[in-house]
């Protein structure tokens, strides 16, 4: 990455980085494809997919991309979003109103509606897997109980 990729101005948000978590350390303003592969344990093919799909916009210097800090903290987003359960299709709805020129008041409200959805679909999948593991521990003392009873019958 050249010179200029690492001394260009800062861009970004610091509403996004403080909501993303970004370590101090990681207040660079540039970062190659390579950087973000590595911090998030991501492979190249999945950033370029994410920028395909309007995720992230990385500036190009000649083949390179180079990401600002705005991308690393939409892409921090996004993979939050992911591991949560939101479609790409959701988060990107939700990055986009951050474009908004209402100070993210749209963004923060919409956000938030569909945490607050998210959490429900979440803790009735929780619900679900705790009876699913429940019957399922039930149904292992069954068999085992079986197994013990053939064979003490068959000795």
């Amino acid at each position: 990455m050249g010179t200029n990729a690492r001394t260009a101005e800062k861009s970004g948000s610091d509403d996004v980085e403080r909501l993303s978590g970004s370590p101090v350390e990681a207040r660079q303003a540039w970062f190659t494809i390579g950087d973000l592969a590595r911090e998030f344990d991501v492979t190249l093919r999945t950033l370029r997919f994410y920028e395909d799909k309007g995720l992230l916009n990385p500036r190009r210097e000649g083949l390179n991309r180079i990401y600002n800090r705005r991308d690393r903290a939409r892409l921090k987003l996004v993979l939050m979003g992911k591991r949560v359960g939101f479609s790409l299709t959701e988060i990107k709805e939700v990055l986009d109103l951050y474009d908004l020129k209402d100070n993210q008041l749209t963004q923060l409200r919409v956000a938030l509606k569909k945490f607050n959805e998210q959490i429900g679909v979440l803790e009735a999948q929780k619900r679900d897997c705790e009876l699913a593991l429940d019957e399922l521990k039930t149904t292992v003392g069954q068999v085992a109980d079986m197994i013990k009873t053939r064979e003490k019958t068959r000795n």
